[in-house]
């Protein structure tokens, strides 16, 4: 059974940073693709980035790029998302997913709780 298990978020304020996790279990997590999503209030969930199975390819949602990092420790079944630069149009629940790469979709209709981040002005 997949879970997935967010942590991390927390108030920050506006060019803070924060590093969000992402525990996984019950899949084969080195095998895939993971991804962050978030999703703002009143706003439908949008990517943010994805990682390859091994690490070496990221991509990332135009508006983030330069200030977010993902990366992966496959021995911990564990998924990052280095925040920097944070402003407030980043407030939202973070979330993880196995991934599409290409297609910048989550493979499962299943979500965690979610971390919340909000950044103040």
């Amino acid at each position: 059974q997949l879970q997935l298990v967010e942590s991390g978020g927390g108030l920050v304020q506006a060019g803070g940073s924060l590093r969000l996790s992402c525990a996984a279990s019950g899949g084969i997590f080195s095998n895939y693709n993971m991804g962050w999503f978030r999703q703002a209030p009143g706003k439908e969930r949008e990517f943010v980035g994805a990682i390859d199975w091994s690490g070496v390819r990221t991509v990332y949602l135009d508006s983030v790029k330069g200030r977010f990092t993902i990366s992966r420790d496959n021995a911990k079944t564990t998924l990052y998302l280095q925040m920097n630069t944070l402003k407030p149009e980043d407030t939202a629940g973070y979330y993880c997913n196995y991934v599409d790469f290409g297609r910048r979709r989550p493979l499962y209709d299943y979500w965690g709780q979610g971390t919340q981040v909000t950044v103040s002005s």
